[in-house]
């Protein structure tokens, strides 16, 4: 393909991530050349400190700390949108839009929270708005979901979509270790961030199930309106007891279509040991699609760090710029099913449950008097230890959220029972 034009692209933000596009861009001008057609060049970044050595091949006075300037500069005709969190972010692109101009992100937050009136925009403005990088680093899957498999009925999307997660429980279950002592060995190592909260606590997870769902089904959804629990109460304990079950313990987010309405969750969950998502170690991440037709599909690599982000974000300006080439705007396809979003408490799951309960007579029927008063049946139960250091160890049959967490409550409420130590999903089972 000859090279026809000469396509300006305008970043804003040159961290990690910009960065490394920037070094891609350069590095692999003949190749994109070839592929689209067109000429990439970054005219413009804005960045808070221009004069910053970023050591990449760009020129100094391509840098600038008027942010605004970069939409505005009328040789820019992409957008690279590179700087995380909802303002400024949100605004430069609504700018970019009004500006007539195609707009590449990475930004989960901003999607996950604004993606429909985004989208909305894009499509009144004819231009495109693509975001692969922020749902899997470098794994492609907004391609495939929102392209590849348009023509199935996606059912299902489950995955580990936070690398830092999964590095923790990786070292929890295989050396033993506690979550604060695998949480610094994960800093350490540049796996997780000084303040770990938004991976620990499940934020970034719950932005990413937000919009692997909106995906997948076609459906208007924010973070928000994904359940969300985190891994910080995970025990060295739960995970020997997954163990003995011959399963592990993994943080996932989990997307499905059920009786016409959308469930979207993220949480650990004890999943078995021959599930493909169950060998997904350290900080990769893997994402397993259902569908009623292509049946089931996985998707993995790195889901984050500058290099594969980049990829992706290339990626998508690549495509960007086919587009422009052949006088296609691309997509900017906004969610249209009108799909109830399922409340937690009307979910339906197999629970473990572990309680630190009195060694004494009767506990036992105290215990599942509580479970069957709330339609909550037991298909298994142990004790660990005995005297001051009894645990009793529980796994349900599939039950109502609702009324498993009634049982909670009313086990709380128990003399017998000391503490309700911990509640995990058992995904993969009845």
């Amino acid at each position: 393909m000859g090279v026809t034009r000469t396509l300006g692209v305008g970043m804003l933000g040159c961290g990690t991530v910009g960065a490394s596009v920037a070094r891609l861009l350069h590095d692999g001008a003949p190749s994109i050349a070839r592929r689209t057609g067109a000429t990439l060049e970054v005219r413009r970044v804005g960045v808070r400190d221009p004069g910053r050595d970023r050591s990449v091949p760009l020129p100094p006075d391509a840098f600038t700390a008027d942010l605004r300037s970069v939409v505005a500069d009328p040789s820019v005709d992409v957008v690279l949108e590179l700087l995380g969190g909802i303002e400024p972010a949100r605004a430069l692109i609504r700018a970019a839009f009004d500006a007539g101009k195609h707009v590449v992100t990475a930004n989960k937050e901003l999607v996950a929270t604004h993606g429909r009136e985004l989208l909305e925009a894009a499509a009144a403005a004819g231009v495109a708005l693509r975001f692969e990088a922020a749902v899997g680093g470098g794994i492609p899957l907004v391609h495939p979901l929102r392209e590849s498999l348009a023509g199935d009925r996606i059912t299902r999307v489950i995955g580990i979509v936070n690398g830092t997660t999964n590095y923790v429980l990786t070292r929890m279950t295989e050396e033993g270790l506690s979550f604060d002592d695998a949480l610094t060995e994960a800093q350490a190592l540049g796996f997780a961030e000084r303040d770990p909260t938004d991976d620990v606590e499940g934020h970034d997870a719950a932005a990413k199930c937000a919009i692997l769902a909106a995906l997948a089904f076609d459906v208007a959804i924010a973070a928000p309106d994904v359940y969300r629990e985190g891994i910080t109460g995970v025990r060295p304990e739960d995970i020997e007891f997954a163990a003995r079950l011959d399963h592990v313990v993994k943080l996932l987010a989990v997307a499905e279509l059920a009786d016409g309405e959308v469930a979207a969750r993220v949480h650990p969950a004890m999943l078995p040991r021959e599930h493909p998502l169950a060998s997904v170690r350290d900080s990769f991440n893997a994402v397993f699609v259902e569908g009623e037709h292509a049946g089931q599909l996985m998707f993995f690599g790195r889901g984050a760090g500058g290099a594969p982000t980049a990829t992706a974000v290339v990626g998508d300006l690549i495509d960007v710029a086919r587009d422009i080439a052949r006088g296609a705007r691309g997509p900017a396809v906004v969610p249209v099913a009108d799909r109830p979003i399922r409340p937690i408490e009307a979910m339906q799951g197999q629970y473990y449950v572990c309680l630190h309960v009195a060694d004494r007579p009767g506990v036992l029927a105290q215990v599942a008097g509580a479970f069957g008063s709330n339609d909550v049946s037991i298909k298994s139960v142990w004790q660990e230890g005995t005297g001051e250091e009894a645990l009793l160890v529980l796994i349900t049959h599939r039950a109502n959220e609702g009324d498993l967490r009634r049982t909670m409550d009313d086990l709380r409420g128990l003399d017998a029972v000391t503490e309700v130590r911990s509640v995990m999903r058992v995904e993969g089972g009845e």
